[in-house]
């Protein structure tokens, strides 16, 4: 019996992780566990109850006004116990957080194979993102196996040495996109989360917006903001913002302020994935600065204006499935114009296939294990 831990921090790790978990206990020869550090604790709790999945283990590493250097001292301590206690023959970590790198290290120093989804994502500016650009080299340098999204993820990791260990099976972001509306379709929870969005004007085109990153807290948040104002302003009639606030006060409370009482922009609570995934489905386009919805908006056909300077999902860009507009007003302006106003430019986006995968990664992971690894 070959034991595997999935080891989960965040949200979005979760989400990509469950189609993985969900094919790999298709195994009867596997023993598969998951373990949680709590680096996201309310919000993780969220997509594992959607996906009915329970975690074997829960480290709870979060403390009030924590450093990076405290979060990933607690995180390897945490995983340490957590592999001494199931000794696992294999670790599986999502993407680039201080979990990935965290458990990496330890599991390590515990002599315990390290699985890599969504390897060899890079930006090559190790200041954008902070800290995720250094986390996943540093976790790449680390990892027996890694399995690239795209083949330009996999050219990043031949360039580093690891060309005989990598495989390119898509981003497993999709597989959930499209389990995560199977789900959705034909439940009470359509019901529940269209009556959560009766607020909306179906005669209007929905914006969505999310925000998080700290490269643009202060002064580029406040640009996003003044953007923003411009575009509910002159387009008042037509266009209506649906804002999910992150809690952060960076974002929140700028928000909150230059947003009260504009009629059509409309915030809102954080969202769990399902109504998430409901919106982005809804929207007519979307402002974002998150890595997950520019994998994932390809396969809805939404067009994505990408709140960041740089990022490591090139695909996206090349394919015209998205637009760097950083936190510059200007161009923020003038591309949400044109994809309200000008059909042959928004019919431009999303033309191919989503190069991110065609929902089968989780299948393809799932074999290239069962058949070379386990």
């Amino acid at each position: 019996m070959v034991k595997i831990l999935f080891i989960i921090g965040t949200r979005p790790e979760a989400i990509k992780i469950a189609p993985l978990y969900f094919e790999l206990r298709k195994n009867k020869h596997l023993e598969i566990k998951v373990g949680l550090t709590g680096q996201h604790k309310e919000l993780i709790y969220q997509a594992l109850d959607f996906f009915e999945i329970k975690p074997d283990f829960d480290l709870e590493v979060m403390t009030n006004n924590q450093t990076l250097n405290s979060l990933l001292s607690r995180v390897i301590l945490g995983v340490d116990d957590m592999l001494r206690s199931y000794s696992p023959d294999y670790i599986i970590v999502q993407g680039d957080t201080t979990t990935v790198l965290g458990a990496s290290i330890a599991a390590f120093n515990c002599k315990v194979k390290v699985v890599h989804i969504e390897a060899g994502l890079r930006s090559f500016d190790k200041d954008f993102p902070f800290p995720e650009e250094m986390n996943r080299q540093l976790t790449s340098s680390i990892a027996h196996i890694h399995f690239a999204p795209t083949k330009a993820a996999a050219a990043n990791l031949a360039k580093e040495g690891f060309e005989k260990s990598v495989h390119v099976v898509g981003n497993t972001v999709i597989d959930a996109l499209e389990l995560g509306l199977k789900m959705i379709e034909g439940s009470e929870l359509k019901d529940k989360i269209e009556d959560y969005f009766s607020f909306l004007d179906s005669s209007k085109k929905t914006i969505l917006m999310t925000c998080h990153r700290t490269e643009n807290f202060g002064d580029g948040l406040k640009n996003i903001v003044a953007a923003v104002k411009e575009i509910a302003s002159t387009f008042v009639h037509e266009v209506q913002f649906c804002f999910p606030v992150h809690p952060n006060p960076n974002i929140k409370n700028i928000v909150e302020e230059h947003f009260s009482g504009i009629p059509n922009f409309f915030m809102i609570e954080p969202l769990s994935y399902p109504y998430l995934l409901w919106i982005m489905n809804r929207s007519y386009f979307i402002l974002t600065d998150s890595g997950g919805i520019q994998e994932e908006a390809p396969s809805l056909r939404k067009p994505v204006l990408v709140m960041r300077e740089k990022t490591e999902r090139w695909e996206g860009v090349e394919d015209r499935d998205a637009v760097l507009v950083g936190n510059n007003q200007m161009k923020i302006v003038e591309l949400s114009e044109r994809l309200i106003t000008d059909s042959t430019y928004y019919n431009s986006f999303c033309a191919g296939n989503n190069p991110y995968g065609d929902g089968t990664a989780s299948q393809q992971i799932s074999r290239i294990l069962n058949e070379r690894y386990l």
